[in-house]
């Protein structure tokens, strides 16, 4: 293969058969598709590879963005549940840390502890973590 050869191969086919993979996985990942649709959608995008995954894309139902969103939206909350401090101690520490390694400047580590200590004054719910 000559430079040129690789060249195209990484330009065009590659991000190509890219596309085509995500739209395979677009159709069987949506839950408004069913069935027949679904079955029919496969075999254009399998068989009339790139002008099926174009009309796939173009003619895709509008719910399917909203449904993204919410998935990313899902699993960021997940995310932040599972590696958020818990407690203050854990959030004092992780500030700590952060301000001995330059991250948080003395201004926003004083901010930010404040904040901490705040949610566990007398009487006060403590707050969620923010996203």
């Amino acid at each position: 293969m000559t430079f040129w050869d690789v060249f195209v191969l990484l330009l065009i086919w590659v991000p190509l058969f890219l596309v085509w993979g995500m739209a395979l996985h677009d159709i069987f990942r949506r839950d408004d598709i069913r069935g027949a649709m679904k079955a029919v959608w496969t075999l254009v995008v399998i068989f009339l590879p790139f002008l099926g995954t174009l009309i796939y894309l173009v003619v895709r139902p509008a719910g399917a963005t909203e449904q993204e969103r919410q998935a990313i939206d899902t699993a960021s909350r997940q995310f932040v549940a599972r590696y958020a401090p818990t407690d203050n101690a854990q959030q004092l520490a992780l500030l700590t840390d952060l301000r001995d390694r330059g991250a948080l400047t003395a201004q926003e580590f004083e901010a930010e502890k404040t904040r901490v200590l705040a949610q566990t004054a007398p009487g006060r719910a403590p707050a969620e973590p923010a996203l």
